[in-house]
């Protein structure tokens, strides 16, 4: 594609090379080591390098363009064409968008601090289950007929994002339900994104080790609806947040469509709410109707992300009533709230991708309606993220679980040890076992019936981050081969 046709106006030419008109562009990358003859490179500044330094690297693998901040001088030969924008990263979001064009007709995105993942499968088993070939983006990779990622895509880069919107069209998928997180946000991976509908699902400490402070965080989820999504776009808000005034306010302003959502107020309200031993039992208002539902999917929360979901298929054009009725036809989300395995007493195992103080009470306020014996929960805190809520988690867990088990999650960098002490000082009672395989069998060989288990914090994951290197696990692998091991003992 030559580059005139995909520059747009958010760039400055300060070095044309052969001429606009005539450099054709092979493909776009932030990474000097994925540049190929004609490719555009992006200078991009990072936490810990600057792609100003690998520039260099780029032109001798055959860069044809070098996109760089505004200022910057880099040093290139003279058929190599220069583009300089104020906001690069911005710049780099809008060309890969006019680089792959094509995108499916619906795309719903999804904010908040926690539910968005479950929201977007929801949404997707919703489309899925009204006839539509659907697919959905985020923590749990890219999911939908004949397409599947397993990595985690939560708001990935912007060429990367937007190759898989093309290949998603090529697959003849035309609705997307995607995780939008602050980080993509607030580093504009989203833009270019021609979002139908977005959702906000709830706002909770997290990530205060990038944003800096809950103002900046919440900035950084508000550019979804105040910069992303276009006028006469589905803005769906939970009610019952303290923010949600502030994303009314901006909705309105935008002119966008907005459906509210919550247990006390909204278009779609849960008025009732009973645990069943496979799920729940939901009583809904939607826009003024009363409706009864089966939602195989344990947890109050989960409910509350089947609510936004309903809000953005409802919002992208769908009936509310043949949105609803495909409730009872939803499944659960792998590593939410998922039960794994269960016990030869009977004792039920969990495996949930809580892993801030929000999650966390959440899982297991949810879960304990569901126990008749002891709430027992493992868990342990990631490493090189935020400290702050180590001692959070530790306290919450001792207050709402009759047993605690402290062990290691992704320590990464930090010394495990340190991390667990963190945690442990908040919380009295617990107990230490930092092998995480040890601590899931040591929990499980005394689950009694009527108890039930919380494996908190990796979910989905099949890894473990310790130092620089990345270990094969996976708590819910962990947690069936040691009830097949009861099992066999107990034969």
């Amino acid at each position: 594609m030559r580059l005139s046709d995909i520059i747009g106006d958010c760039v400055r030419v300060a070095q044309a090379g052969s001429g606009i008109d005539k450099i054709v562009v092979a493909g776009l990358t932030a990474d000097s080591r994925a540049v190929g003859p004609g490719f555009l490179f992006a200078a991009l500044a990072g936490a810990k390098v600057d792609g100003l330094a690998f520039v260099a690297q780029a032109v001798g693998a055959g860069a044809a363009v070098i996109l760089v901040a505004a200022g910057q001088k880099p040093v290139v030969p003279p058929h190599v064409a220069v583009l300089e924008a104020v906001q690069p990263r911005l710049a780099l979001a809008r060309i890969a968008a006019r680089f792959h064009a094509r995108q499916p007709n619906i795309i719903a995105a999804v904010t908040g601090t926690s539910g968005k993942t479950s929201t977007a499968v929801f949404t997707r088993q919703i489309w899925s289950q009204l006839g539509h070939r659907a697919a959905s983006l985020g923590t749990i990779g890219l999911v939908g007929p004949g397409i599947e990622y397993g990595e985690s895509l939560t708001t990935p880069d912007p060429v990367k994002l937007h190759q898989l919107l093309a290949e998603l069209v090529d697959h003849d998928i035309h609705h997307l339900a995607m995780e939008a997180s602050s980080h993509g946000l607030d580093q504009f991976r989203l833009d270019g994104v021609q979002v139908s509908a977005a959702a906000f699902t709830n706002l909770s400490r997290d990530h205060l080790d990038y944003h800096g402070d809950m103002a900046s965080y919440l900035k950084a989820k508000l550019r979804l609806f105040e910069e992303l999504l276009p006028a006469g776009g589905a803005a769906v808000v939970n009610a019952d947040m303290a923010e949600a005034a502030r994303v009314i306010e901006i909705a309105r302003a935008r002119h966008h469509r907005l459906i509210t959502f919550g247990r006390r107020r909204g278009d779609i309200r849960l008025v009732k709410q009973v645990p069943l031993a496979t799920g729940q039992q939901l009583q809904l208002e939607v826009f003024g109707q009363r409706c009864d539902a089966t939602f195989s999917v344990a947890g109050l929360f989960q409910a509350e992300n089947l609510l936004a979901a309903l809000g953005l298929v409802i919002g992208a054009g769908e009936k509310p009533e043949m949105a609803v009725a495909m409730i009872d036809r939803l499944t659960g989300v792998h590593g939410r709230i998922e039960r794994v395995a269960t016990t030869p007493s009977g004792a039920a195992v969990y495996v949930d991708y809580a892993h801030k103080p929000a999650g966390l009470e959440a899982v297991l306020g949810t879960l304990r309606p569901h126990t008749t014996g002891r709430l027992v929960v493992v868990f342990g805190c990631g490493g090189d993220r935020d400290r702050g809520k180590r001692p959070e988690m530790g306290a919450l867990a001792v207050r709402l679980a009759d047993r605690v088990i402290v062990t290691d999650d992704n320590p990464r960098s930090e010394d495990p040890a340190a991390i667990r002490a963190e945690i442990l000082a908040a919380a009295p009672g617990a107990v230490e076992i930092g092998d995480r395989a040890q601590a899931i069998r040591a929990a499980m060989h005394e689950l009694k019936s009527g108890d039930v288990l919380v494996i908190a914090g990796k979910g989905h994951e099949t890894y473990q981050l310790v130092g620089d290197q990345k270990f094969d696990f996976d708590d819910s692998e962990v947690a069936r081969n040691c009830a097949a091991e009861l099992a066999r003992g107990a034969a």
